[in-house]
């Protein structure tokens, strides 16, 4: 279960919650632009766009759970599993296993009318990646101006523009998204009385706009919060302030360990990234560590063919004052 948005001020932030009862041991990964890319089907490519993102590595071999390029592109991969279906190998198509998905996207495109274009050609096959299971995902897609959801489901590859810049999970996204109509009368300002004006019913909170916002912790109620925090926030332009108000709103959508039990565990929000697509600065925070983290992409020599590997920092910092 995963939350992920984009929210722009000055500059486009685009980031999500990864939300599981366990850890792959993921890595923050730089790609710089000549390292050399061996798809499947796709061949090799040694000349491509630098990419910083979070990643499983392994043999050498990034795998993105999400990721931006160097020209302001981002795609993250959200679980969908019921609803995904991949393909087998398709003669004529740009063939795709999904575990090279974002990898294959970012390393070759530089914003949403290349990648639209694109996927008018793409099949996502079902190859599995060593010994790690196919992962079902569907994936948000996002340059610093727009944003569109991609979905490989039975009756083919859909792609839908997302005006609200959010997704979570199941259900497809177009419900997700006509479910928004169920909540129209949500709002910032205090409520008007229209229950019946023969009785006198008084505002005894601020707030109470916004009664009925989901607070369950399913995906359907997590894309609804995340959209109403999302497009209803006041930022400040500046770096931090926006950063700062990222992380605020997708902590509206955070997994609590206890609340969500998962085959003996329980779900926990492990990780928290906002990544400014027009700078390529990757932040992250964890379960464990409040701390906002920090990547430049610009800070190591992108024209090298070696990956970037830092360390997932899963320790809490406290600032001791006195």
């Amino acid at each position: 279960m995963c939350t992920a948005i984009n929210y722009k001020t000055k500059d486009m932030y685009f980031g999500r919650t990864l939300d599981y009862e366990f850890s792959y041991g993921e890595k923050i990964t730089i790609v710089p632009r000549n390292y050399n890319f061996n798809f499947k089907y796709q061949g090799n490519n040694s000349n491509h766009y630098a990419i910083i993102g979070m990643a499983h590595v392994d043999n050498n071999y990034p795998l993105f759970y999400e990721a931006s390029n160097e020209v302001g592109l981002g795609i993250a991969g959200l679980n969908f599993v019921g609803n995904a279906k991949y393909n087998e190998y398709k003669e004529g198509s740009i063939n795709i296993p999904q575990y090279e998905f974002i990898s294959y996207i970012l390393s070759n495109y530089k914003n949403i009318e290349e990648v639209k274009e694109a996927l008018k050609n793409i099949n996502i096959t079902n190859d599995q990646y060593s010994k790690f299971p196919v992962a079902y995902l569907h994936w948000i897609i996002s340059d610093t101006n727009s944003s569109i959801t991609v979905e490989s489901i039975e009756k083919g590859l859909m792609v839908y523009d997302n005006p609200v810049g959010v997704l979570a999970n199941n259900p497809n996204f177009p419900i997700q998204l006509f479910n928004l109509n169920n909540y129209r009368n949500l709002s910032t300002k205090d409520p008007i009385n229209s229950f019946n004006n023969q009785i006198e019913l008084n505002r005894y909170s601020r707030g109470m706009g916004g009664i009925g916002l989901p607070g369950d912790l399913s995906s359907m109620s997590r894309f609804v919060r995340a959209a109403f925090s999302k497009l209803n926030s006041k930022s400040n332009e500046d770096e931090i302030s926006s950063v700062n108000q990222f992380f605020h709103i997708l902590n509206n959508v955070s997994q609590i360990r206890g609340l969500c039990e998962v085959n003996d565990s329980y779900e926990i929000t492990i990780y928290t990234s906002c990544i400014n697509l027009n700078k390529g600065i990757y932040y992250y925070t964890t379960y464990n560590n409040h701390q906002i983290n920090k990547i430049d992409i610009n800070k190591v020599d992108l024209d090298k063919n070696n990956l970037y590997i830092y360390d997932f920092l899963d320790k809490e910092t406290i600032n001791s004052q006195n």
